[in-house]
């Protein structure tokens, strides 16, 4: 995605990393509205799914979608998370995700978008955001029409 949003600044978006429970999936499975946007996302967008993977499912739910999964290995997942956005290039990504753990992450992404879903939502990753959706077809929703984006976040 490359899109100029008026008086708040130009997005060019290359990868999309996703938080994975919480946010995709729910008791470590893959919500169905997710599922269906997925295939159209990863045309758009190199996709990213980072978890901690508490259920052990991801890969297995993941099946099937051209996603890269990365499994958390640290003790600090927040700065694991930070620094994937930092590899990936912060100038191009935007970050999706509810936990306190990803509150860094959607700071650094370029785009951050703080999920309020069946678990909730950090305050601090609620703060971290540029944009606040209540479920993940609205979130993966902007990624896919641009409109919905220039029209949330223009001054």
């Amino acid at each position: 995605m490359n899109i100029t949003i008026p008086h708040y600044k130009r997005l060019v978006l290359r990868h999309v990393v996703l938080d994975y429970n919480g946010t995709l999936a729910e008791d470590g499975e893959l919500k169905e509205e997710a599922r269906v946007l997925l295939a159209p996302l990863v045309e758009r967008y190199s996709v990213h799914v980072i978890t901690s993977d508490t259920f052990g499912s991801v890969k297995t739910q993941l099946e099937g979608f051209d996603v890269t999964v990365k499994v958390l290995t640290s003790d600090d997942h927040i700065a694991e998370k930070a620094a994937y956005i930092d590899a990936l290039g912060r100038l191009h990504c935007a970050a999706v995700g509810n936990g306190n753990n990803d509150a860094k992450m959607l700071k650094e992404a370029l785009l951050g978008i703080a999920l309020i879903g069946d678990e909730g939502c950090s305050t601090q990753t609620l703060l971290s955001s540029d944009v606040v959706c209540t479920n993940i077809k609205d979130a993966l929703g902007l990624l896919l029409n641009d409109k919905r984006l220039i029209a949330t976040l223009r001054m």
